[in-house]
């Protein structure tokens, strides 16, 4: 993995920032709702902008506001320095959310070498889908969406993976193909509920035990300022960030305030070097893909 430098670390931050700023234009221009959530609104709330720590920046909308995102920027993206990635439109991209990347950039993940598609600097954005009210129905939900997120996860899991029962698992998945593997979590996006009172990542994991969060807290949008810069964040920022994060307004220990970045094995911003660490994928032939 690469060591990034305070400088790097800061540069990727603010190279999410821009992709932050293109989600808000795009939004704006096309009346779309969006917000922004986790530890992305957590730092504007504690500290106006990124956590000092962190190199994650993240987004939300509800499908319908998705949808008309990822439409949007087929035509808003032409011309500018961003692409957009999903399921849908990148072949090989097993994950059930998108990303929209930096052109001429690099940030490719460790264990992901082999991923037949760009890994530029990124943020994710995430589809926000309707979950049963029932709490037992959403319990039996976010096992049915484990097994799909493990499914869509083979192909890594099975280089990856060092339990031994676990990596044959992932090998005898990852057998299914592509395309029949990424239908089976689109059946799960068509019977997601639409008007549901709880809604959820359907391919990440919740993280509580309510196993969704309130569709309300991703329709009531309100302005807030993040690195200097105006986006649109839950308009209940305290209940949601209470049921995520509890006092989210205490400090870890220092001792937890280590830089939590993501492992990478190739990192390149517009216009300079690529630096990486040589892989088992690198020494065997394989190649950076960029746009």
């Amino acid at each position: 993995m690469l060591k990034l430098s305070d400088e790097e670390f800061r540069k990727v931050q603010l190279a999410e920032l821009e992709l932050l700023k293109e989600v808000d234009r795009i939004c704006s221009k096309h009346n779309i709702r969006y917000c922004i959530i986790a530890g992305t609104l957590l730092g504007a709330v504690r500290h106006g902008g990124f956590i000092p720590w962190d190199d994650d920046a993240d987004v939300a909308l509800l499908r319908g506001d998705y949808e008309k995102f990822r439409k949007a920027c087929k035509t808003e993206l032409k011309g500018r320095p961003f692409y957009f990635q999903d399921d849908r439109n990148t072949v090989g991209y097993r994950w059930g959310y998108g990303k929209l990347r930096i052109k001429d950039s690099v940030f490719r993940r460790e264990h992901q070498e082999d991923m037949p598609y760009p890994q530029g600097i990124c943020i994710d954005v995430f589809p926000m889908d309707g979950v049963p009210d029932f709490l037992p129905a959403r319990v039996w939900k976010d096992l049915e969406c484990f097994c799909v997120r493990k499914l869509l996860w083979s192909k890594t899991g099975a280089g990856t993976e060092k339990n031994p029962v676990k990596k044959q698992i992932y090998k005898i998945m990852r057998r299914m193909p592509e395309k029949k593997a990424k239908g089976i979590y689109h059946d799960l996006i068509r019977r997601a509920g639409k008007r549901t009172k709880y809604v959820r990542i359907l391919m990440f994991p919740t993280g509580n035990q309510t196993r969704g969060y309130k569709r309300s807290w991703y329709a009531r949008t309100a302005d807030i300022r993040f690195e200097g810069v105006t986006f649109r964040g839950i308009a209940d920022f305290r209940g949601y960030l209470e049921f995520k994060f509890g006092d989210y307004m205490k400090y870890p220990p220092l001792e937890d305030r280590v830089k939590k970045q993501h492992p990478v094995t190739a990192l390149k911003f517009p216009g300079e070097e690529l630096r990486m660490e040589e892989t088992d994928y690198d020494r065997n032939g394989g190649s950076i893909k960029m746009i």
